[in-house]
């Protein structure tokens, strides 16, 4: 079954028992595996950079646009306007994750299922239904950064995003490998990458980005809370 990188990235951050989402930047790391499926599949490209001050944008490839809804959705995004591959992960993120999950549901891979917190406050949850792909996707990466076999560009790029959000060594078997150990083998692999893992970057500084955004909120709460008492 070929599934594109963020329904396999979903498959990894939904607990396969419980059907939560285990991931607090779902938006830019939704949208950097859509950015990265379009990068591999030549639909987009990365102007170079021109200097230190010139941010460089993401451009469509003329004729390129793919046949699968979501990734033509994202190439409509990318040729809109001139953006950023930091602005586009946060862009095409946004309805994402209702989109593959959905997708997901359909395939007969996980369910749908709705609750109440506390009775009250709805939530959905997509608890697993078929654990074989999943499965097959761990093994992958676990080929990877576990067992060291020859790595291939699709998984070394969903490696990148894993990376980029800390979760490469939650989501294998480490083998009795530590922790630390896997981290910095996912590190190498990307580093090995020659121009594919620009995606993972921007998932990186949009994840940076909202983290001091929410730090200086918290900050500024707080500052404002002690001047009123």
């Amino acid at each position: 079954m070929d599934l594109l990188l963020a329904e396999d990235l979903m498959l990894l951050l939904l607990d396969d028992e419980t059907g939560a989402v285990r991931q607090t930047h779902l938006r830019p790391l939704l949208g950097g595996a859509v950015l990265a499926d379009l990068a591999l599949t030549g639909a987009v490209e990365v102007e170079e950079k021109r200097g230190v001050w010139h941010t460089a944008k993401v451009q469509p490839v003329d004729g390129a646009r793919p046949s699968d809804a979501l990734l033509a959705a994202a190439y409509d995004e990318v040729a809109a306007k001139p953006r950023s591959a930091q602005d586009l992960v946060n862009r095409i993120g946004k309805p994402l994750k209702d989109d593959v999950t959905e997708r997901l549901v359909e395939r007969g891979l996980v369910r749908r299922e709705e609750h109440r917190v506390l009775g009250i406050f709805p939530t959905t949850r997509w608890p697993a239904e078929d654990l074989a792909h999943e499965q097959q996707v761990r093994r992958r990466l676990g080929d990877l950064l576990v067992r060291g076999l020859t790595p291939d560009t699709r998984t070394v790029a969903l490696v990148a995003l894993l990376s980029a959000v800390d979760l490469t060594h939650k989501v294998v078997d480490r083998e009795g490998l530590s922790g630390g150990e896997v981290r910095k083998r996912g590190k190498r692999l990307v580093e090995q990458m020659d121009d594919g893992d620009w995606a993972a970057k921007a998932v990186r500084d949009a994840v940076a980005a909202i983290t001091a955004a929410a730090g200086a909120a918290a900050v500024a709460g707080g500052a404002a809370a002690a001047a009123s008492g």
